[in-house]
Formats: structure tokens, C-alpha cells, sequence
């Protein structure tokens, strides 16, 4: 089983008659999902997604894939297929094409319904084309086959892609839910067919690879949403990703049932759920849905809002509401349902606004104690049935931490994969596929781009860390005013702190030593203000070191008079 080292080197150019595979992104974590396909010298790119950023990223909005590596081959782009309309798969879109905008965007209907609608956000008309189950197509050199998958979003696709060097099945996120709400099934015939004629390498989500068993059918919340819109008494606010249609749909039929109206909150919910139903994708009972202005006009009980904000995001509707940040308020006897798992790295967002929440006084009802959401993605059983119809020659894990992937290896091999033909790579591990044998040749760079407001890819990690420090240890700032003659200081130290001391007194036992040090330095004939700034700043470190064992960001300022 091959895995990325850290002494990999640039890849070799690739071979007559060899494919390669890029991964952007996706590996390793979930979300940011970006594959590049390269063969007779031109790339296909599927999906292009973001990453939501962790407690230990502040400030930071999005999380790009890196596109140093196609960033010179644009013109080499034939094609950006996306598989479905989540936003780790779609989100990057936008980035992308402010780099190059006349890229061909194909995808189903309803996925490039919402890339449409997100692009007309930043202003970009795109060049799409709607394929859909069934269908063939060609880019370049690249031959396309579209194959119906269940998730959970409408119309996901896998992709089959044809070259002269091997076939790869791309399943994209999926699931084989044998009773879907929109009756569309993961086309197992269809991976059985291309079985058959042979996959060389079979690139699989591998999300739920530690889950034994089946996923759950998404018919299952139907029953648990009638009983919780059943007891409630007063305002149910359902928080879920924007673009789960399902799981809307759920909630607009249980409110029919149970006579409530509901609304839509956040933007990203209005806008992709009026693309679902202009689209026919969601069907809104009469007179169930409404504005967000005429809730104020209904009795408590009578109302349903429908929110983002799932998985604890700081500027989403929900922790806006469990911060008395939003209009509106959340008040004693509310039920609050959280119809989503958590995303690894989010819990600590969640649980900070499920207690937010309770503290409010109302009902929160979650994956933890009720069955409020399931995965759209397969688990350990369906990932097992799939190796076994397929047969695949080579097998790549994707989407997903780096348990996640080995787990889904172990599943391939297993299944009867040899486990030299299983390639377990992550973000930047380039994979070739030569002669049938899909093996690691090399590493581009490949890392984090992050979105932080009006910049893109302008905060480096340097950038994360000192926010980190600021937020974790405070910040000392020092300013001496010295003689630009002796080199003694004539005013100061003159310090303040933020988030370190409420009184500044604490200073007078380290003003001393400043002093000093800055004596000695003269003597020696040191006049240099960077240098006597660096004097400062050691000086001060070692003290708050040794007196409050923190390492606080330390702003020295030395000016000569």
C-alpha cells in the first residue's frame, strides 16, 4: 500500500500514453475536493470546493484548494466537471474562474442551477453544460459517462472518464440508499456495466469507511420530525447545510402536516432553495412557505424557520440567534433542531451554540439524542458491495480524513484489491497511471489558500499564528524614546497590554531591566534602533516568561530623540 512521504519530489514528466492524477484537495480532510485529471496533455478538473475553517484559523472565511500547480495550464483545461452542489465540492468555483472565466463548467442540471447562482454573486457569466444520468460526452481527449448517485442533495453524479491510458470511476459523495425521498437510486448497474468492461482505477469516498454496515435511509427522519413538530409548543427553528433539498422538503411536509408556515433564513438558504423549486426539485406545499417579514403576524405556534448555521458557523443564522445577534430572538419553550451530523473539527462550534441555545431556554433537538439527520454518504457494507461488483484493478481513497482513506484502503484490499494496487495519497500526491498500474511518482505544492474577507491568499500561516497568539496570550506593547547621542533613554518604557494585565502595574517590576539592558547596549557602542527594539522585546519575553509562564506577542518601539 503506497503513501506520501515528505522527502517526494517533484513528479517526472509524465509518460507517453500515462495518465496522471492530481489531487488539490479532499484528501486528508474533509472538504476543499479538487482532482486533476492530465492525459495527451491537456487536464480535467473534478469539483472544485472549499474547506470551512477551525477554531484554529481566526478570521479566516474559507479555505481555498491551492491552484499554483495548473495555474500556468489553464489554457490545457478542457473541462470542470462537478459532481454535485455542495459547497466542498462547488465553493471554489467562483476562484477558479476569476483566473480563467470562459472554463466549461458541466454538470447536472441542479448543480449548475446553484454555481450559476453563486457566480452571478461575483459577477461571472459562466460557460456550462447540463449532462445528466446516462449520458456520454467528450473534452479533449477525456470521454465522460455520467451516472446517477444518491446523496444528499439532488442529482449528484459519478463519473466514468475514458482515456487511452485506462478507465477511473469517480464516485463523488454517494450513498446507496435503496428508498430515496426522490425515488433516485445509486445506478448499481451502471458500476456493475462499467465493471465489466473494467476500471482501472476506482477513486471512491471514503467518509464513512469506518461505519460498519449501511447508511441509514433518508425516510427514517420523516417519522422523528413529525413527533418533534408534534410536541412543540411554540417556534421550531430547523437549522441544516443550505443546500439540502431533502432535508427542507422534510420540513416544509412535516409543517403542512402539523399546519405551520415557514420561513427561510440566511441568504445562501433563500437563494439555492428558490433555484430547487423553480427547478422542480422542491415541491412547496400551498401557502406553506413564507416571507421572513410575515412571521411577526403569526402565533408561535404557527411558525417553522428555516436556517443555516448546522455546524456552529460564526457569522450563520443559528449561532447569530444563540448570540442575540439576529432578529430573531430565541426565547423560552422554542425547539431548536440541528438536522446534520458534525463535520470532524466543527464540534466545538456546535457544542458552544447548542449550549448557547439552552441557556436561551429552549428544546434543542440533535444527532446526539434524537435521529434528526443521516449521512449522504456510504458506509463500510456499501463500500464493500461496490469494490465487489466493480472489481476494480487499481483503487485510490478519496474525500476524507486520513483515517477515513486507509480505512476504505483496507476495505479494497479485503474485497481481494492486492494491496500494491491500492494508492493511499494525499493533497499534492501526484498519482500516474502507467500500463495499468496506478502508482505514486511525486508531490507538487499543494497547500492551505485562505479567503479572509476582500483577500484571497494573502494570510499566511505566520499570519494564523500571530491571530493565535494574539487571541491566546494577549499582546505588550513597548515604547522607549532613547538619546540618539549616550543612547540613554529619556522617556519610558511606557507599556500597556491587552489581554494580558488589567493593570498595567505589573510592568514596573520588568521597566527597570529595560532600562538596564538598554544602558549596557550603549556602552557597547549599540545604536542600532532594530537592534535595541529586539533587546526589548527578549527582555520583556524572558520576564513574562518566568513571572506568568505566557508568551505573549511583544510590539517593541525605540525612538531616538
Amino acid at each position: 500500500m503506497s503513501h506520501p512521504h515528505p522527502e517526494l519530489g517533484p513528479p517526472p514528466p509524465l509518460p507517453d500514453g500515462a495518465l496522471r492524477v492530481v489531487p488539490l484537495g479532499g484528501l486528508g480532510e474533509i472538504g476543499r475536493n479538487m482532482t486533476v485529471l492530465e492525459f495527451a496533455g491537456k487536464l480535467l478538473i473534478i469539483d472544485c470546493g472549499v474547506l470551512f475553517p477551525e477554531d484554529h484559523q481566526p478570521g479566516v472565511d474559507l479555505i481555498l484548494p491551492d491552484f499554483t500547480p495548473i495555474a500556468d495550464r489553464l489554457d490545457d483545461v478542457v473541462a470542470v466537471v462537478l459532481t454535485h452542489g455542495h459547497e466542498d465540492h462547488i465553493g471554489a468555483v467562483p476562484y477558479l474562474l476569476r483566473l480563467r472565466d470562459d472554463l466549461p463548467l458541466i454538470g447536472s442540471q441542479l448543480t449548475l442551477a446553484l454555481v450559476e447562482a453563486k457566480l452571478r454573486e461575483h459577477r461571472i457569466t459562466p460557460y456550462s453544460f447540463a449532462v445528466s444520468e446516462g449520458q456520454t460526452e467528450r473534452f479533449g481527449p477525456f470521454e465522460c459517462e455520467f451516472v446517477a448517485v444518491n446523496h444528499s442533495i439532488p442529482d449528484a453524479l459519478a463519473v466514468a472518464v475514458r482515456t487511452e491510458a485506462g478507465t477511473i470511476l469517480h464516485t463523488g459523495d454517494f450513498k446507496m440508499d435503496q428508498l430515496p425521498l426522490d425515488g433516485r437510486i445509486t445506478d448499481l448497474r451502471a458500476f456493475a456495466r462499467l465493471g465489466e468492461a473494467g476500471v482501472d482505477l476506482f477513486m471512491v469516498d471514503s467518509t464513512n469507511a469506518e461505519v460498519p454496515g449501511f447508511t441509514t435511509s433518508e425516510r427514517e427522519i420523516t417519522p422523528v420530525l413529525d413527533r418533534v413538530f408534534a410536541a412543540a409548543d411554540r417556534r421550531i427553528i430547523v437549522a441544516s447545510f443550505a443546500s439540502h433539498v431533502h432535508r427542507v422538503q422534510q420540513v416544509l411536509d412535516a409543517a403542512h402536516t402539523h399546519g405551520r408556515r415557514v420561513a427561510l433564513v440566511g441568504r445562501s438558504m433563500v437563494r439555492n432553495m428558490g433555484v430547487a423549486k423553480e427547478l422542480g426539485y422542491l415541491r412547496v406545499p400551498d401557502g406553506v412557505l413564507v416571507d421572513l417579514r410575515a412571521i411577526d403576524d403569526l402565533p408561535d405556534d404557527r411558525v417553522v424557520l428555516m436556517c443555516t448555521g448546522s455546524q456552529g458557523e460564526p457569522m450563520a443564522a443559528l449561532s447569530r440567534m444563540a448570540n442575540r445577534d439576529h432578529r430573531i430572538r430565541i426565547g423560552r419553550g422554542d425547539t431548536v433542531v440541528l438536522a446534520s451530523s458534525l463535520i470532524p473539527g466543527n464540534e466545538n462550534a456546535v457544542y458552544r451554540v447548542i449550549n448557547g441555545l439552552t441557556h436561551l431556554g429552549a428544546k434543542v433537538v440533535h444527532q446526539g439524542n434524537a435521529r434528526v439527520h443521516v449521512s449522504g454518504h456510504a458506509s463500510a457494507g456499501e463500500l464493500l458491495y461496490c469494490y465487489n461488483i466493480i472489481r476494480p484493478r487499481n483503487v485510490m481513497p478519496v474525500h476524507g480524513e486520513v483515517r477515513h482513506l486507509f480505512a476504505n484502503a483496507d476495505l479494497a484490499v479485503l474485497s481481494g484489491v492486492p494491496r500494491e494496487r491500492v494508492v493511499v495519497a494525499e493533497d499534492g500526491v501526484v498519482v500516474d497511471l502507467v500500463d495499468g498500474v496506478a502508482k505514486i511518482a511525486g508531490a507538487v505544492e499543494c497547500g492551505y489558500v485562505y479567503v479572509d474577507g476582500a483577500s484571497v491568499g494573502e494570510i499566511t500561516e505566520i499570519d494564523l499564528k500571530d491571530r493565535r497568539i494574539l487571541g491566546e496570550e494577549g499582546f505588550i506593547s513597548v515604547v522607549v524614546v532613547v538619546d540618539s547621542g549616550t543612547g540613554k533613554v529619556v522617556a519610558g518604557p511606557d507599556i500597556h497590554a491587552r489581554g494580558f494585565a488589567e493593570d498595567d502595574t505589573v510592568f514596573d517590576k520588568v521597566r527597570p531591566r529595560i532600562a538596564d539592558a538598554l544602558a549596557s547596549a550603549a556602552a557597547e557602542g549599540v545604536g542600532d534602533t532594530h537592534q535595541l527594539q529586539q533587546i526589548v522585546r527578549r527582555v520583556v519575553g524572558r520576564w513574562v516568561n518566568e513571572s506568568y509562564r505566557r508568551r505573549p506577542m511583544i510590539l517593541p518601539l525605540v525612538i531616538e530623540a
